[in-house]
């Protein structure tokens, strides 16, 4: 099958996404696909057939490690020279020549449903949820609107009268623009950098407590698997720099706790109209009592990343796991 890996674009969260789609192309081509990834920013010479396109674009190892930093847009820009296009020259051409595109972007418009809306325009099979799913659960305020009209549990809003709270970006991942403040002072900060990322700010309560995460995929919750940061909390470097988070799975919990959190997930994937896989996050408080934070419609597919440690848990390894997400976006295309 030819298979087209998109990866990389212009968001902050690029560096994450080549390395997943560094990793799903050696997990697919090992099965036996015919498998091309494309930095979806950068422009490419138009082709009138994949063959062609794979002889002139393809590598023969791909390996991406994440740097410590998130990259810098404007020297992406500079270098790219496609200004605020989010699409570089030809590629959208080179998704319609493939038979299954595999999204692995992260952040802007690879999880806002925007690629998604362009992508079902041209009768592009592609993985992942479509745009409404991603429209919705990318904006933190419109998911947790959802989520609660569905009965699930979310933190409460929060203001700088009711320190500590979590302020973060609207529309964003990867913990990129996030602060726990305890401050009045922090707090001011935190709304600054925060609306760096976006314009629009979500300010929660705080709430001390364990982290989680649920996996989703074909409509069947993964194992839980908690994290564990050895410093801090689980912010951009400790999601992706090795050794310096423990993550759990199966999760050391009650059964009563995790089926419920499983069953929260599953909630919450069908609140916000999410398709084959998506992650869901949660809190544990310190009471006992279960928050969800939030949902993903494109979760990592890293070496770091939780998805594929839920999976393998489940006995899926990380090929089949790749595998699965293809065969489920033929399926509902």
């Amino acid at each position: 099958m030819n298979i087209l890996v998109l990866a990389g674009g212009l968001s902050p969260e690029r560096d994450v996404s080549l390395a997943s789609g560094a990793q799903v192309v050696k997990a697919l081509r090992s099965i036996g696909h015919c498998v091309l990834l494309l930095d979806a920013y950068k422009s490419i010479e138009a082709t009138i057939s994949f063959e062609s396109l794979y002889d002139t674009y393809a590598q023969d190892n791909y390996t991406y490690p994440i740097p410590a930093q998130e990259p810098n847009l404007a020297e992406l820009k500079a270098q790219f020279g496609n200004g605020e296009d989010l699409l570089g020259k030809h590629v959208l051409n080179a998704c319609k020549l493939a038979d299954v595109v595999f999204l692995a972007l992260h952040g802007a418009y690879g999880e806002n449903g925007q690629l998604q809306a362009a992508l079902d325009l041209h009768s592009v099979c592609y993985t992942g949820s479509g745009h409404v799913g991603c429209a919705v659960s990318m904006d933190k305020h419109i998911a947790k609107t959802l989520m609660q009209a569905a009965g699930i549990n979310c933190p409460p809003a929060a203001t700088k009268q009711n320190l500590p709270a979590v302020i973060k970006p609207a529309n964003g991942g990867s913990s990129l623009g996030v602060t726990i403040a305890h401050t009045e002072q922090e707090y001011h900060a935190a709304l600054v950098l925060a609306r760096q990322y976006d314009s629009n700010v979500v300010v929660e309560q705080y709430i001390p407590g364990r982290e989680f995460s649920v996996g989703v995929l074909s409509d069947k919750a993964l194992p839980v698997i908690e994290i564990c940061p050895k410093a801090g909390w689980f912010d951009y470097a400790n999601k992706y720099q090795a050794n310096v988070t423990d993550e759990i799975c199966p999760a050391d919990l009650p059964e009563k706790i995790a089926i419920q959190m499983q069953s929260m997930a599953l909630a919450a994937h069908s609140a916000l109209h999410l398709g084959s896989y998506s992650r869901v996050d949660f809190i544990l408080s310190e009471q006992n009592k279960l928050f969800c934070l939030e949902a993903n419609s494109l979760p990592g597919l890293s070496p770091a990343s939780l998805l594929p440690q839920e999976a393998a848990a489940a006995g899926i390894s990380y090929e089949d796991l790749c595998e699965q997400i293809v065969q489920l976006a033929l399926e509902e295309k």
